[in-house]
């Protein structure tokens, strides 16, 4: 008579249980990464508007708009700017945009009220073709696209 195995030892059930720990230790950190990073990305995308009004605005004046022209630039940051940003502002005579992303408990605790700025040329009289924005945060680089500098903001545009 063969005894046939009707069930998993307790070192089968340990294993297993072990396997998925280690799992989980990776995945969470990387998914909380993951999300904080698609959060930030939002701040890239409520500023295309703004951009491209600032952009028009100063090939067609040959300057920045002053803070009369920024009214109509104004977001209303509840509307447009989306979940994750708190505010959306456009500095006067310099065009530089800046988002400064919610607090804990809205967005990751590593991105909370981090702030990412857009400068568009310095000079525009330098601008031939396309009108390039740099990008500075102060938000770990980790959680920016490429082209955006993290580890500090700029002092001025």
């Amino acid at each position: 008579m063969n005894k046939q195995q009707q069930g998993f030892t307790l070192i089968e059930l340990m294993i297993v249980v072990a396997i998925i720990g280690i799992l989980a230790a990776i995945a969470i950190p990387a998914y909380q990464d993951y999300t904080q990073r698609a959060q930030v990305g939002e701040a890239f995308t409520v500023v295309s508007g703004p951009k491209t009004a600032i952009a028009e605005f100063a090939q067609t004046n040959g300057s920045y708009p002053a803070v009369a022209d920024i009214a109509d630039l104004t977001l209303d940051v509840a509307a447009d700017a989306g979940n994750y940003a708190q505010s959306v502002t456009v500095t006067p005579a310099t065009g530089m945009i800046t988002v400064v992303m919610k607090g804990a408990g809205d967005v990751g605790a590593k991105i909370a009220g981090k702030t990412v700025q857009f400068c568009p040329p310095a000079n525009l009289a330098n601008v031939t073709g396309a009108f390039t924005w740099a990008c500075t945060s102060d938000a770990d680089q980790k959680f920016l696209p490429k082209s955006c500098d993290g580890g500090g903001l700029a002092a001025a545009c």
